[in-house]
């Protein structure tokens, strides 16, 4: 299916959004939930997988949304049609800080591999498909699962990375070791893998656990510096009712406790 050749610009700093433009019968396909709004003129309706291929009849739609099922994503995409006489806008917003990553999968060879929670949206025509990694180490210890998504096409994508963004091209033969959550996205031609850190008690008492990932070039990879897995641990460990320390609580006389001694009960 040929692509839709879209424009788009990037709005803000810590918290992102992409604008995209449409031109008459342009289409983007959406993240469910992703959508901050759109101009007038653009209709849009919820389908089955990803909408790359209307027109496979039930088969195709069902593959498709048995896909994003077993990446964990949800059944359905959103489609955004541009219906009207002009151009028209529609605009995804990224769902926690980080930066949007555009990707033109026309430079990088047609095919990106990502995390199952990184892809935002994209140009109508990019399929969203599975990316199983075939050593059982990255099943096994990889964190996030041997089980990521595969964009392919030649078109615009848009996926989503915590915290900074990390972009690096690998020579061949040239490795990084990372941490599995920081792993964004990367080119099929680099070769992922899960190595073990080799000593029990850097494992046990240097918090990064006892496996991380080894990316090895050639090929292009997008890490990012906040995994979604690592902000919410630290949001759930400070919060008081799993135990955690409020922000009242920095120091010992912290206005918390000082209300809490001069407080007292009103009975």
């Amino acid at each position: 299916m040929a692509m839709d050749v879209v424009d788009y610009e990037i709005f803000g700093h810590e918290m992102q959004y992409v604008e995209v433009e449409l031109d008459p019968g342009e289409a983007a396909v959406g993240e469910a939930g992703a959508m901050m709004y759109m101009q007038d003129g653009i209709q849009m309706d919820t389908v089955f997988g990803d909408g790359s291929a209307p027109t496979g009849g039930l088969f195709g739609k069902l593959l498709g949304a048995g896909k994003r099922l077993v990446t964990g994503e949800g059944l359905f995409t959103t489609i955004f049609v541009n219906d009207g006489a002009g151009k028209r806008r529609v605009a995804f917003a990224a769902p926690y800080p980080g930066k949007i990553v555009p990707v033109n999968l026309g430079e990088i060879g047609g095919t990106l591999i990502c995390q199952k929670d990184a892809f935002l949206c994209a140009a109508k025509g990019v399929s969203l498909g599975i990316a199983f990694q075939k050593k059982l180490g990255v099943g096994f210890f990889g964190g996030e699962g041997f089980v990521m998504q595969k964009l392919d096409g030649d078109g615009m994508a848009f996926v989503h990375a915590g915290g900074t963004l990390m972009e690096r091209t690998l020579a061949p033969g040239e490795r990084l070791r990372v941490d599995t959550g920081c792993v964004v996205a990367f080119q099929p031609t680099v070769d992922f893998d899960i190595q073990y850190v080799g000593k029990i008690k850097s494992a046990i008492f240097g918090g990064e656990g006892l496996f991380f990932a080894t990316l090895s070039g050639p090929g292009k990879v997008w890490l990012q510096s906040l995994p979604l897995s690592r902000l919410a641990n630290r949001i759930v460990m400070s919060a008081p009712v799993a135990g955690g320390r409020s922000a009242e609580q920095g120091s010992l006389l912290g206005a918390g406790m000082l209300g809490g001694l001069l407080g007292g009960d009103d009975d």
